[in-house]
């Protein structure tokens, strides 16, 4: 490799990198946000029509664990499946399918009549979920400038806050409304199916993907729309462009992607990276799948204990809006683990709260922290990884993390029986601790531009 060629090579990332905040970026940002919100309110609803299933159906503790861990069996296999997809046949097209999937899914539990169809239902919704996620923050890593890329990261994962919020606002008004209530929760979680077609259609594909691929001129137009929305171009308009020196990638096929993760340069940074993915899955959908649920076993009825999700859900907010804020002053491996630090704390006040304001004030610091926690993690993942095996080493680290949020719904009822909700959040308040110390084996990329190998 002569010396002229990394400055070649980079030509596409250099001119993305120097870029300002456009148009295009809010609509790459906005466009992968709303399907993110999506994700979020399918998610979210699945814990309210639980609790609303469970006296509906007269279901067991262990037959509602698994409405919930069925969903993310699937997930953890579409998220692996999903970024090895991504690095194949890209980013847009791979999130536009799993919309798609995840949405039929969605609006055909609405009309199970049982538990048997609701479970595999419940699987392919998780499929297409499990997919989506890390594909997304691939997709919108690639395109953001370097000096804002974790706080657009950061942003684009507070849509889950909105899509949470709008299945607490489905959970309280729609679902305690009518015997169907949670039949028309189902359905309203359906609208991903028609924004996959805006997905696919409406946003650009990837450059550094399409670099990658060899796919040089349409990654060329693709870059020069971004520098015409920001009034600005790095060559001559009538230029036809140039075929692009690219680095030698990291990996080219499904196995050596595979093989990669675990190479000496990868090794440290995917054990720390797949230890938080496990230890925060496990934290977040034991805690949060369960909440409405453990709020009736202690006595408040079905609408009271929605409404408390509901308010405890509008702390994720502000907890995005710190976290995007301080993941570029304190960087990414700090502000993450202070985030799960704060995660622990709150954990262990939410599980031996023993009033209204008490149980109110620890569940919206939980809900501060460790979506904060969330938006953090999401940034800094697709960072670990060159362009050639970015998709693949996000699913992967997040299919791990998806193992534990099966196995979270499954441990709760038993852990409640054992020592109640005091004993169970603190496990899951070990499980924070653990995640913060391994978050500082992870690598810190605040400012550098993305590694596209």
């Amino acid at each position: 490799m002569t010396d002229a060629e990394p400055r070649v090579a980079a030509t596409f990332s250099e001119r993305l990198d120097r870029l300002p905040f456009t148009r295009r970026h809010l609509r790459v940002l906005t466009g992968s946000g709303l399907g993110w919100a999506l994700d979020a309110m399918d998610v979210g609803l699945i814990s309210f029509v639980i609790a609303a299933l469970a006296v509906q159906w007269n279901l067991q503790p262990q037959e509602t664990a698994w409405i919930a861990s069925v969903g993310f069996i699937g997930m953890a296999i579409g998220a692996s499946v999903g970024g090895l997809l991504a690095d194949r046949f890209g980013r847009r097209s791979v999130f536009a399918v799993t919309l798609l999937v995840y949405g039929l899914a969605t609006g055909a539990s609405a009309l199970v009549g049982g538990i048997v169809a609701l479970l595999v239902l419940r699987f392919i919704v998780g499929l297409g979920l499990g997919a989506e996620l890390p594909v997304a923050s691939t997709y919108v890593s690639e395109f953001a400038p370097a000096r804002m890329r974790g706080r657009l990261i950061v942003f684009l994962e507070a849509f889950w806050a909105v899509g949470w919020t709008a299945a607490a606002l489905i959970g309280y008004f729609v679902i305690p409304a009518s015997e169907n209530g949670w039949r028309w929760a189902f359905a309203l979680g359906a609208i991903p199916a028609a924004y996959a077609l805006f997905v696919r259609w409406g946003l650009p594909e990837s450059a550094r993907w399409l670099e990658r691929r060899g796919r040089h001129g349409d990654a060329e137009r693709v870059v020069r729309s971004f520098e015409d929305a920001a009034g600005e171009a790095s060559a001559p308009p009538n230029r036809a462009p140039a075929p692009v020196a690219t680095p030698a990638p990291v990996a080219t096929s499904v196995g050596s992607r595979l093989a990669a993760l675990w190479a000496p340069e990868f090794r440290l940074r995917t054990a720390c990276l797949w230890l938080v993915w496990f230890c925060v899955n496990f934290s977040y959908y034991g805690a949060f799948i369960w909440i409405p649920s453990i709020l009736v076993a202690q006595g408040y009825d079905l609408v009271r204990s929605f409404g408390f999700t509901l308010v405890i859900t509008l702390a994720q907010l502000p907890g995005y809006a710190v976290a995007a804020w301080l993941i570029e002053v304190w960087g990414r491996r700090m502000t993450l683990s202070v985030f799960l630090i704060g995660s622990a704390v709150a954990a262990v006040f939410f599980g031996t709260a023993g009033t209204e304001g008490a149980v109110i004030a620890a569940g919206m610091a939980l809900s501060f922290f460790n979506l904060g926690a969330w938006g953090a993690l999401y940034a800094v993942t697709p960072e670990m990884y060159p362009t050639s095996l970015r998709a693949t080493g996000s699913g992967w680290a997040a299919g791990a993390g998806r193992i534990a949020s099966i196995i979270a719904p499954l441990s709760v009822p038993i852990l409640l029986a054992a020592g109640g909700a005091p004993a169970l959040f603190i496990v899951f308040a070990v499980f924070f601790v653990i995640a913060a110390a391994a978050a500082w084996g992870l690598a810190d990329r605040r400012g550098a531009a993305l590694d596209d190998r």
